[in-house]
Protein backbone atom coordinates (compact mmCIF):
# COMPACT_ATOMS: atom_id res chain seq x y z
CA UNK A 1 0.00 0.00 0.00
CA UNK A 2 1.01 3.61 -0.49
CA UNK A 3 2.15 4.20 3.11
CA UNK A 4 3.75 0.81 3.71
CA UNK A 5 6.69 1.09 6.10
CA UNK A 6 5.63 4.43 7.62
CA UNK A 7 5.55 4.24 11.41
CA UNK A 8 2.99 6.43 13.18
CA UNK A 9 2.51 7.01 16.91
CA UNK A 10 -1.00 8.30 17.61
CA UNK A 11 -1.59 9.65 21.11
CA UNK A 12 -5.12 8.59 22.04
CA UNK A 13 -7.82 11.22 21.68
CA UNK A 14 -11.30 11.75 20.32
CA UNK A 15 -12.71 12.09 16.80
CA UNK A 16 -10.24 13.99 14.55
CA UNK A 17 -6.97 12.42 15.73
CA UNK A 18 -8.21 8.83 15.57
CA UNK A 19 -9.73 9.48 12.14
CA UNK A 20 -6.42 10.83 10.87
CA UNK A 21 -4.66 7.76 12.26
CA UNK A 22 -7.22 5.42 10.73
CA UNK A 23 -6.80 6.96 7.28
CA UNK A 24 -3.05 6.49 7.51
CA UNK A 25 -3.53 2.89 8.67
CA UNK A 26 -6.03 2.16 5.91
CA UNK A 27 -3.41 3.12 3.33
CA UNK A 28 -0.67 1.01 4.83
CA UNK A 29 0.99 2.92 7.67
CA UNK A 30 1.90 1.03 10.85
CA UNK A 31 -0.11 2.97 13.43
CA UNK A 32 0.36 2.47 17.15
CA UNK A 33 -2.21 4.13 19.40
CA UNK A 34 -0.66 5.22 22.68
CA UNK A 35 -3.37 4.79 25.33
CA UNK A 36 -3.56 6.06 28.88
CA UNK A 37 -3.40 3.66 31.82
CA UNK A 38 -6.84 2.90 33.20
CA UNK A 39 -8.65 3.39 29.92
CA UNK A 40 -11.21 0.60 29.75
CA UNK A 41 -11.88 0.78 26.04
CA UNK A 42 -11.27 2.84 22.94
CA UNK A 43 -14.02 5.45 22.69
CA UNK A 44 -12.98 6.80 19.30
CA UNK A 45 -14.51 3.90 17.31
CA UNK A 46 -11.78 4.43 14.71
CA UNK A 47 -9.09 1.94 15.69
CA UNK A 48 -9.18 -0.08 12.46
CA UNK A 49 -5.77 -1.37 11.49
CA UNK A 50 -4.06 0.00 14.61
CA UNK A 51 -2.27 -1.60 17.53
CA UNK A 52 -2.58 -0.38 21.12
CA UNK A 53 0.17 0.40 23.61
CA UNK A 54 -0.44 1.63 27.16
CA UNK A 55 2.05 4.19 28.49
CA UNK A 56 1.72 6.62 31.40
CA UNK A 57 3.20 9.79 29.94
CA UNK A 58 2.91 11.57 33.29
CA UNK A 59 5.58 9.31 34.73
CA UNK A 60 9.21 9.88 33.85
CA UNK A 61 9.74 6.31 32.68
CA UNK A 62 6.60 6.50 30.53
CA UNK A 63 7.75 9.72 28.90
CA UNK A 64 11.12 8.08 28.25
CA UNK A 65 9.37 5.19 26.51
CA UNK A 66 7.59 7.58 24.16
CA UNK A 67 10.84 9.42 23.44
CA UNK A 68 12.52 6.17 22.48
CA UNK A 69 9.56 5.18 20.33
CA UNK A 70 9.62 8.55 18.57
CA UNK A 71 13.33 8.12 17.88
CA UNK A 72 12.34 5.29 15.51
CA UNK A 73 9.04 6.67 14.22
CA UNK A 74 8.20 8.68 11.14
CA UNK A 75 5.18 10.53 12.54
CA UNK A 76 3.83 11.37 15.96
CA UNK A 77 0.25 12.62 16.11
CA UNK A 78 -0.85 14.48 19.22
CA UNK A 79 -4.34 15.91 19.89
CA UNK A 80 -3.75 18.09 22.95
CA UNK A 81 -4.06 21.78 23.64
CA UNK A 82 -1.00 24.00 23.38
CA UNK A 83 1.60 23.39 26.07
CA UNK A 84 0.50 19.94 27.22
CA UNK A 85 3.30 18.05 25.49
CA UNK A 86 5.89 20.66 26.47
CA UNK A 87 4.91 20.21 30.11
CA UNK A 88 5.68 16.50 29.74
CA UNK A 89 9.04 17.32 28.13
CA UNK A 90 7.73 15.74 24.92
CA UNK A 91 7.41 18.79 22.71
CA UNK A 92 8.76 18.93 19.15
CA UNK A 93 12.00 20.62 20.20
CA UNK A 94 12.88 17.60 22.34
CA UNK A 95 11.66 14.83 20.05
CA UNK A 96 13.00 16.29 16.80
CA UNK A 97 16.38 16.90 18.39
CA UNK A 98 16.56 13.16 18.96
CA UNK A 99 15.03 12.32 15.57
CA UNK A 100 15.39 15.15 13.00
CA UNK A 101 13.32 13.15 10.48
CA UNK A 102 10.30 13.01 12.78
CA UNK A 103 7.10 14.65 11.56
CA UNK A 104 5.32 16.11 14.57
CA UNK A 105 1.62 16.59 13.82
CA UNK A 106 -0.26 18.77 16.30
CA UNK A 107 -4.02 18.55 15.79
CA UNK A 108 -6.04 20.91 17.97
CA UNK A 109 -9.19 22.99 17.84
CA UNK A 110 -7.72 26.47 17.92
CA UNK A 111 -4.11 25.86 16.93
CA UNK A 112 -0.83 26.29 18.77
CA UNK A 113 -1.01 30.08 19.09
CA UNK A 114 -3.60 32.80 19.58
CA UNK A 115 -5.69 33.69 22.61
CA UNK A 116 -7.83 30.51 22.39
CA UNK A 117 -4.95 28.05 22.04
CA UNK A 118 -5.34 26.79 25.62
CA UNK A 119 -9.15 26.82 25.65
CA UNK A 120 -11.37 23.73 25.43
CA UNK A 121 -13.84 23.33 22.60
CA UNK A 122 -15.70 20.95 20.32
CA UNK A 123 -16.65 20.76 16.67
CA UNK A 124 -19.49 23.28 17.01
CA UNK A 125 -17.15 25.84 18.63
CA UNK A 126 -14.50 25.52 15.93
CA UNK A 127 -17.20 25.70 13.26
CA UNK A 128 -18.55 28.85 14.92
CA UNK A 129 -15.17 30.57 15.05
CA UNK A 130 -14.44 29.70 11.41
CA UNK A 131 -17.47 31.73 10.29
CA UNK A 132 -19.09 28.76 8.58
CA UNK A 133 -21.68 28.02 11.25
CA UNK A 134 -23.27 31.40 10.53
CA UNK A 135 -24.03 30.19 7.00
CA UNK A 136 -25.72 26.88 7.90
CA UNK A 137 -29.38 26.68 8.82
CA UNK A 138 -32.93 27.26 7.64
CA UNK A 139 -34.35 30.72 7.08
CA UNK A 140 -35.59 32.27 10.31
CA UNK A 141 -33.97 29.57 12.47
CA UNK A 142 -30.79 29.43 14.53
CA UNK A 143 -27.61 28.26 12.83
CA UNK A 144 -27.06 24.53 13.34
CA UNK A 145 -24.05 22.27 13.03
CA UNK A 146 -24.24 19.44 10.45
CA UNK A 147 -23.40 16.72 13.00
CA UNK A 148 -19.72 16.93 14.02
CA UNK A 149 -18.41 16.29 10.50
CA UNK A 150 -17.04 19.60 9.25
CA UNK A 151 -14.57 20.68 11.93
CA UNK A 152 -13.71 17.36 13.56
CA UNK A 153 -13.28 15.26 10.46
CA UNK A 154 -13.08 17.58 7.45
CA UNK A 155 -11.22 20.61 8.77
CA UNK A 156 -9.48 18.57 11.47
CA UNK A 157 -8.63 14.93 10.79
CA UNK A 158 -8.55 15.07 7.00
CA UNK A 159 -6.62 18.34 6.78
CA UNK A 160 -4.10 16.98 9.30
CA UNK A 161 -3.73 13.85 7.17
CA UNK A 162 -2.98 16.08 4.19
CA UNK A 163 -0.37 17.91 6.23
CA UNK A 164 1.32 14.65 7.21
CA UNK A 165 1.43 13.45 3.60
CA UNK A 166 2.87 16.79 2.45
CA UNK A 167 5.52 16.62 5.16
CA UNK A 168 6.39 13.04 4.23
CA UNK A 169 6.79 14.09 0.60
CA UNK A 170 8.92 17.10 1.52
CA UNK A 171 11.10 14.84 3.68
CA UNK A 172 12.07 12.84 0.58
CA UNK A 173 13.74 16.05 -0.64
CA UNK A 174 15.08 17.62 2.54
CA UNK A 175 15.64 14.56 4.70
CA UNK A 176 14.07 16.46 7.61
CA UNK A 177 10.78 16.32 9.45
CA UNK A 178 8.71 19.33 10.42
CA UNK A 179 5.98 20.45 12.81
CA UNK A 180 2.38 20.53 11.57
CA UNK A 181 0.06 22.99 13.31
CA UNK A 182 -3.39 21.73 12.26
CA UNK A 183 -6.09 24.02 13.64
CA UNK A 184 -9.65 22.80 13.18
CA UNK A 185 -10.85 26.39 12.95
CA UNK A 186 -8.47 27.15 10.10
CA UNK A 187 -8.98 23.79 8.43
CA UNK A 188 -12.73 24.32 8.39
CA UNK A 189 -12.31 27.87 7.10
CA UNK A 190 -10.04 26.53 4.34
CA UNK A 191 -12.76 24.07 3.31
CA UNK A 192 -15.05 27.08 2.88
CA UNK A 193 -12.74 28.89 0.44
CA UNK A 194 -15.42 28.76 -2.27
CA UNK A 195 -17.82 30.69 -0.05
CA UNK A 196 -15.23 33.40 0.54
CA UNK A 197 -14.18 33.60 -3.10
CA UNK A 198 -17.77 33.73 -4.40
CA UNK A 199 -19.10 36.47 -2.11
CA UNK A 200 -18.93 39.11 -4.84
CA UNK A 201 -21.11 37.26 -7.34
CA UNK A 202 -24.32 37.32 -5.30
CA UNK A 203 -24.47 33.70 -4.18
CA UNK A 204 -24.68 34.63 -0.50
CA UNK A 205 -26.19 38.13 -0.48
CA UNK A 206 -29.50 37.05 1.07
CA UNK A 207 -30.04 35.98 4.71
CA UNK A 208 -29.12 32.46 5.80
CA UNK A 209 -31.38 29.82 4.26
CA UNK A 210 -32.58 32.03 1.41
CA UNK A 211 -29.73 31.61 -1.05
CA UNK A 212 -29.37 29.16 -3.90
CA UNK A 213 -27.07 26.66 -2.18
CA UNK A 214 -28.25 26.83 1.43
CA UNK A 215 -31.80 25.55 1.02
CA UNK A 216 -33.42 28.70 -0.27
CA UNK A 217 -33.88 27.56 -3.87
CA UNK A 218 -36.70 25.12 -4.75
CA UNK A 219 -34.31 23.25 -7.03
CA UNK A 220 -31.59 22.71 -4.38
CA UNK A 221 -33.19 21.24 -1.27
CA UNK A 222 -34.95 18.13 0.03
CA UNK A 223 -38.60 17.08 -0.15
CA UNK A 224 -40.68 14.63 1.87
CA UNK A 225 -42.35 11.76 0.04
CA UNK A 226 -45.67 10.00 0.62
CA UNK A 227 -44.07 7.23 2.69
CA UNK A 228 -42.10 9.56 4.95
CA UNK A 229 -38.87 9.30 2.99
CA UNK A 230 -37.00 12.16 1.36
CA UNK A 231 -35.62 13.08 -2.05
CA UNK A 232 -32.66 15.39 -2.62
CA UNK A 233 -32.89 17.84 -5.51
CA UNK A 234 -29.87 19.61 -7.03
CA UNK A 235 -31.12 20.70 -10.47
CA UNK A 236 -29.15 23.94 -10.78
CA UNK A 237 -28.33 24.09 -14.50
CA UNK A 238 -31.24 24.92 -16.85
CA UNK A 239 -31.03 21.63 -18.72
CA UNK A 240 -31.20 19.69 -15.46
CA UNK A 241 -34.00 21.90 -14.12
CA UNK A 242 -36.02 21.18 -17.26
CA UNK A 243 -35.77 17.45 -16.58
CA UNK A 244 -36.81 18.02 -12.96
CA UNK A 245 -39.94 19.86 -14.06
CA UNK A 246 -40.77 17.12 -16.55
CA UNK A 247 -40.32 14.42 -13.94
CA UNK A 248 -42.61 16.26 -11.55
CA UNK A 249 -45.28 16.41 -14.25
CA UNK A 250 -45.30 20.22 -14.32
CA UNK A 251 -45.25 22.56 -17.29
CA UNK A 252 -42.41 25.07 -17.61
CA UNK A 253 -44.56 27.69 -19.33
CA UNK A 254 -46.88 27.73 -16.32
CA UNK A 255 -44.08 28.34 -13.83
CA UNK A 256 -42.04 31.44 -12.90
CA UNK A 257 -38.48 31.78 -14.16
CA UNK A 258 -36.16 29.35 -12.38
CA UNK A 259 -33.99 32.16 -10.99
CA UNK A 260 -36.84 34.41 -9.81
CA UNK A 261 -35.87 34.48 -6.16
CA UNK A 262 -39.07 36.20 -5.06
CA UNK A 263 -41.00 33.19 -6.35
CA UNK A 264 -38.82 30.59 -4.66
CA UNK A 265 -40.95 30.20 -1.49
CA UNK A 266 -44.09 29.51 -3.55
CA UNK A 267 -42.20 27.17 -5.88
CA UNK A 268 -40.89 25.20 -2.90
CA UNK A 269 -44.46 24.82 -1.68
CA UNK A 270 -45.64 23.55 -5.08
CA UNK A 271 -42.75 21.14 -5.42
CA UNK A 272 -43.38 19.86 -1.89
CA UNK A 273 -47.02 19.15 -2.74
CA UNK A 274 -46.00 17.14 -5.80
CA UNK A 275 -43.28 15.14 -4.05
CA UNK A 276 -45.74 14.27 -1.25
CA UNK A 277 -47.99 12.41 -3.69
CA UNK A 278 -45.58 9.54 -4.42
CA UNK A 279 -43.32 7.29 -2.38
CA UNK A 280 -39.54 7.50 -2.42
CA UNK A 281 -39.34 4.34 -4.51
CA UNK A 282 -41.81 5.74 -7.06
CA UNK A 283 -39.74 8.91 -7.41
CA UNK A 284 -36.60 6.80 -7.82
CA UNK A 285 -38.26 4.96 -10.71
CA UNK A 286 -39.10 8.30 -12.33
CA UNK A 287 -35.68 9.95 -11.93
CA UNK A 288 -33.20 7.06 -11.96
CA UNK A 289 -31.01 7.22 -15.05
CA UNK A 290 -31.88 10.85 -15.79
CA UNK A 291 -29.82 14.03 -15.42
CA UNK A 292 -32.46 15.73 -13.31
CA UNK A 293 -30.10 15.56 -10.30
CA UNK A 294 -32.73 13.97 -8.07
CA UNK A 295 -31.63 11.19 -5.72
CA UNK A 296 -33.10 9.40 -2.71
CA UNK A 297 -31.94 10.41 0.75
CA UNK A 298 -30.69 7.03 1.90
CA UNK A 299 -30.62 5.91 5.51
CA UNK A 300 -27.63 3.97 6.88
CA UNK A 301 -29.76 0.83 6.52
CA UNK A 302 -30.50 1.59 2.86
CA UNK A 303 -27.16 2.89 1.68
CA UNK A 304 -25.35 -0.46 1.71
CA UNK A 305 -28.12 -2.04 -0.38
CA UNK A 306 -28.21 0.63 -3.07
CA UNK A 307 -27.25 -0.83 -6.45
CA UNK A 308 -24.60 1.78 -7.21
CA UNK A 309 -22.86 1.34 -3.87
CA UNK A 310 -23.03 -2.45 -4.15
CA UNK A 311 -21.56 -2.38 -7.66
CA UNK A 312 -18.60 -0.33 -6.46
CA UNK A 313 -18.18 -2.12 -3.16
CA UNK A 314 -18.41 1.21 -1.37
CA UNK A 315 -19.05 -0.33 2.04
CA UNK A 316 -17.13 -3.10 3.79
CA UNK A 317 -17.83 -5.54 6.62
CA UNK A 318 -15.30 -6.62 9.24
CA UNK A 319 -15.04 -9.94 11.04
CA UNK A 320 -17.53 -8.74 13.66
CA UNK A 321 -20.05 -7.92 10.90
CA UNK A 322 -19.68 -4.20 11.50
CA UNK A 323 -20.28 -2.17 8.34
CA UNK A 324 -18.36 1.00 7.45
CA UNK A 325 -17.39 2.99 4.35
CA UNK A 326 -14.49 1.69 2.26
CA UNK A 327 -11.39 3.94 2.35
CA UNK A 328 -11.35 6.63 -0.31
CA UNK A 329 -10.04 7.51 -2.81
CA UNK A 330 -9.39 4.38 -4.84
CA UNK A 331 -5.78 4.08 -5.99
CA UNK A 332 -5.26 1.98 -9.11
CA UNK A 333 -1.83 0.53 -8.23
CA UNK A 334 -1.65 0.80 -4.43
CA UNK A 335 -5.23 0.58 -3.18
CA UNK A 336 -6.06 0.66 0.50
CA UNK A 337 -6.60 -2.74 2.07
CA UNK A 338 -8.32 -1.93 5.38
CA UNK A 339 -8.00 -4.43 8.17
CA UNK A 340 -11.03 -6.67 8.66
CA UNK A 341 -9.93 -7.63 12.17
CA UNK A 342 -11.74 -6.42 15.26
CA UNK A 343 -10.55 -3.20 16.87
CA UNK A 344 -7.74 -3.76 19.40
CA UNK A 345 -8.35 -3.78 23.11
CA UNK A 346 -6.63 -1.03 25.07
CA UNK A 347 -3.04 -2.11 25.64
CA UNK A 348 -3.47 -5.34 23.71
CA UNK A 349 -0.14 -5.03 21.90
CA UNK A 350 1.95 -3.36 24.62
CA UNK A 351 4.47 -6.18 25.06
CA UNK A 352 4.67 -6.87 21.33
CA UNK A 353 5.34 -3.22 20.46
CA UNK A 354 7.93 -2.71 23.19
CA UNK A 355 9.85 -5.75 21.99
CA UNK A 356 9.60 -4.56 18.41
CA UNK A 357 11.12 -1.21 19.37
CA UNK A 358 13.88 -2.80 21.40
CA UNK A 359 12.50 -2.65 24.95
CA UNK A 360 12.89 -5.61 27.27
CA UNK A 361 10.12 -4.36 29.56
CA UNK A 362 8.14 -1.20 30.33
Amino acid sequence: MALQGIRVLELAGLAPGPFCGMVLADFGAQVVRVDRPGARRDVSFMARGKRSLVVNLKRQDGALVLRRLCAQADVVLEPFRHGVMEKLQLGPEVLQRENPKLIYARLSGFGQSGRFCRVAGHDINYLALSGILSKIGRSGENPYAPLNLLADFGGGGLICTLGILLALFQRTRSGKGQVIDASMVEGTAYLSSFLWKSQQVGLWERPRGQNMLDGGAPFYTTYKTADGGFMAVGAIEPQFYKLLIEGLGLKSDELPNQMSMTDWPEMKRRFAEVFAKKTKEEWCQIFDGTDACVTPVLTFEEVTQHDHNKERGSFITDEEQSVSPRPAPLLSDTPAVPSSKRDPFVGEHTEEILQEFGFSQL
